[in-house]
């Protein structure tokens, strides 16, 4: 037996219980409850500011160089969110949950947009200067300074850097090594190395050079991406609206093939939520870490909250709809496949013998800038956790090393262990955002009342909010532009 084997084998009845307690009876209530809530006390934020998050999307830094621009943040969080959740988490819920995974993914991600915002609003305003003046923050941070509970804050940052730093590491890998397997014949070994090689310049280079690679990379693979999936649409109309006809049936167990109406639902709501989490990661706590590293623009948490918010749109509701669509339409899901070869026939269908190959590329791209966006979670994680110098090289070299894992292990494994981390986060930082929904919910009315007020870029005046006190640098949050030197800023 070989040490993959025995890896795999020693985690297959742990990652089995954990996935049951979480997935079978927290998460997959919790989640979409959490997201209606504040939905409901929000106002429906994601659908009456939805222009604003376009506005502010244009905008970059007003030369405030602490932080990556709010596109830079934007892409980075997408360069993690658009990848196999999108192209093999898809195809796995299909396979899985049946059309009517689809439905709820597409249900998940509407709340979800609202949990994204709170999260990444609560990072923004909880952020700090590190040593080198750059912005850094996340759930960890609003955890031990809104909170006063640093204890949950480190829970919080081992679970990022087990499930970021280490798990989704080798998820990523896995899909790549079966995408240009499938697509060129190529072994695993090659492609562990090619990764590792491709991986460890840009990881060592730290968030700023992960960020200035993902704005380059990923507008143009997610636009070509769409741009695919559209041409597969226009030309198939005629069927679309039986598709999601079928989508709406399967998703509440109306289609035989589903197995029964209360077996139907239940499969297709367990793999829709599991999967939409993956894929968007509203509510995990992953994207936060990003947003805080931003300059938002307006000067204000709330427009880095729509920002994120806007991502989990573009990463769900826009790109795995359009994946969902050109399997469905492409008549290959009986077949049997799984994962990026489901996604890679389907394109095959559309498109001929280049569609795979396309896939096939997409997906390297797409699953690399995952790597790279993950470790950049990770890094404010061991940060926080004060792991200095040392911890960093040891992170590092875990991530690298989990990449060349991927490459090997079996697809169940690896994704059966992504979703036990993802759930361990998920609960944690649910819990936080929850007990700090009153900060949200001021931070939120605050920026509204100044938009309607005229102020077309409203700024958060920390004299506002005398009663977070200590809890916030409050020479970030000023009524008048402060923009402090950074030291060793290229």
């Amino acid at each position: 037996m070989d040490v993959v084997q025995l890896i795999e084998n020693a985690l297959s009845p742990v990652v089995g219980a954990v996935n049951g307690v979480l997935w079978n009876y927290v998460l997959v209530g919790v989640l979409p409850l959490v997201g209606i809530w504040f939905s409901l006390r929000l106002g429906f934020v994601q659908l009456r500011r939805f222009p604003q998050m376009l506005r502010n999307l244009r905008r970059g830094t007003d030369d405030d160089r602490a932080g990556i621009s709010p596109l830079q943040s934007l892409c980075t969080s997408l360069a993690s969110r658009v990848g196999t959740g999108n192209l093999v988490g898809v195809a796995i819920a299909l396979g899985v949950g049946g059309p009517g995974a689809i439905f709820w993914m597409w249900l998940v991600a509407f709340f979800g947009m609202a949990t994204a915002y709170v999260e990444s609003a609560l990072a923004q305003l909880y952020k700090q200067r590190d040593a080198e003046g750059h912005y850094r923050g996340g759930p960890a941070f609003y955890m031990a300074r809104g909170l006063r509970a640093p204890w949950l804050g480190a829970i919080f940052s081992v679970c990022l850097v087990l499930a970021f730093g280490l798990v989704f590491s080798a998820v990523q890998a896995n899909s790549i090594s079966g995408a240009v397997s499938e697509a060129w014949g190529i072994g695993p070994a090659w492609t562990a190395g090619a990764l590792v090689l491709v991986a460890a310049p840009v990881i060592f280079g730290g968030l700023r050079r992960v960020a200035r690679m993902s704005e380059v990379v990923v507008p143009v693979m997610a636009l070509g991406y769409l741009a695919l999936a559209g041409w597969v649409v226009l030309t198939h109309l005629g069927e679309v609206p039986a598709m999601l006809a079928l989508i709406v049936r399967s998703a509440f167990g109306l289609d035989q093939a589903a197995g029964g109406v209360l077996g139907g639902l239940a499969v297709a709501l367990l793999n829709g939520v599991k999967r939409g989490l993956f894929s968007n990661e509203a509510g995990m706590g992953s994207a936060p870490n990003i947003a805080a590293s931003a300059t938002p623009v307006p000067h204000h948490p709330a427009s880095q909250g729509l920002i994120q918010a806007f991502g989990v749109f573009v990463d769900t509701l826009l790109v795995c709809t359009a994946t969902a669509l050109m399997i469905l339409l492409s008549g290959v899901l009986p077949v049997g496949s799984e994962g990026a070869v489901l996604t890679q026939q389907a394109m095959a269908v559309h498109f001929g013998s280049w569609g795979p190959v396309f896939i096939a590329v997409a997906l390297t791209l797409f699953a690399l800038t995952s790597i790279l966006g993950n470790y950049a979670y990770a890094e404010s994680a061991v940060l926080f956790l004060r792991g200095g110098a040392t911890g960093l090289l040891l992170l590092r070299i875990g991530c690298l090393g989990m990449v060349a894992w991927g490459a090997f292990a079996k697809l169940d494994i690896v994704w059966e262990t992504a979703d036990a981390a993802m759930g361990l986060m998920a609960v944690v930082n649910l819990a936080a955002v929850m007990l700090l929904s009153g900060v949200a919910i001021k931070l939120t009315r605050d920026y509204d009342r100044k938009l309607r007020a005229g102020d077309p870029s409203p700024r958060l005046d920390a004299a506002d909010f005398p009663e977070l006190g200590d809890s916030i640098d409050r020479s970030i949050w000023t009524k008048t532009p402060t923009r402090p030197p950074i030291p060793g800023n290229p």
